[in-house]
């Protein structure tokens, strides 16, 4: 008879299944631990919120309808979006020149506290004080955005609406490896004078093919910018029943093809 080897592991697992089936649970534990240790060392990235008030002469964040929507979107956006240290939100006026006209700049400053080796009421105790800091910086934060909201343009840069400058924006936002969510409180008439723009208050796009067909050409123009796959919502000041005249729904059409040839993105519109 041959000898036993003298390894303990081996006398415990001389059995082969028994040996294969301690080597699988420990390489399924080390796995695991390894999981965590990703896990715990790659929290989610932090929101960048680009928020875009349009500030011509078409929007009018006066009538109720219009400013009641847009104040309980802009406190949805602050309450979902606004909550973890780093999280930042971005104003940007729509006009004349969009793309320089950045009004806001807010980030999440709230911290909790280490909680590594806090027993249960202490982590209790961690949370709540954390919350209660980031309420109080949202109820900052939401009153400068209420008073951008309200701020009147009656400079002449109200006469043209860029959204095509926004893009670069969003582009540089993406660079930061945030996760980007753009809004835009806006009717989306793109209108800038140029043989080379688009003015949809003089020539908007008649039916849908001829605003695909407008969209896709003017993607190649825009193509610079690589904005990524944001996520996009068209927050719009037209009440439910308005005529297609007022709410062209080609102009949507438009954007929507015009953001999934820039970047396969989709946008919803509120």
């Amino acid at each position: 008879m041959k000898p036993q080897s003298s390894n303990p592991f081996f006398k415990k697992y001389h059995s082969p299944a028994k040996f294969l089936f301690a080597s699988m649970t420990a390489l399924f534990l080390f796995s695991c631990g390894k999981e965590k240790e990703a896990t715990q060392a790659a929290p989610d990235a932090p929101v960048y919120s680009l928020i875009f008030l349009d500030k011509t002469q078409s929007v009018h964040v006066d009538k109720n309808y219009v400013n009641e929507k847009y104040r309980q979107a802009l406190t949805d956006i602050i309450e979902k979006n606004m909550k973890n240290k780093g999280d930042k939100l971005e104003v940007y006026f729509i006009h004349e020149n969009t793309s320089k006209a950045r009004a806001l700049s807010l980030t999440v400053r709230s911290e909790r506290d280490d909680m590594s080796a806090a027993n249960a009421t202490d982590r209790e105790g961690i949370e709540t004080a954390f919350q209660l800091s980031l309420q109080k910086e949202k109820g900052i934060y939401l009153r400068q955005l209420l008073a951008k909201l309200n701020q009147q343009n009656t400079g002449s840069s109200n006469q043209s609406t860029d959204i095509w400058a926004s893009l670069p924006v969003i582009a540089k936002a993406g660079e930061s490896g945030s996760d980007v969510k753009v809004y835009y409180f806006s009717d989306m008439v793109e209108s800038v004078k140029g043989a080379d723009r688009r003015d949809f208050h003089v020539k908007p796009p008649k039916d849908d093919s001829e605003a695909e067909s407008d969209a896709k050409t003017d993607s190649k123009k825009l193509e610079q910018y690589a904005i990524g796959s944001p996520q996009v919502t068209i927050v719009s000041p037209f009440e439910p029943t308005a005529s297609t005249k007022e709410n062209n729904p080609h102009v949507t059409h438009y954007w929507q093809t015009l953001f999934q040839e820039l970047g396969g993105v989709s946008i919803e519109e509120l």
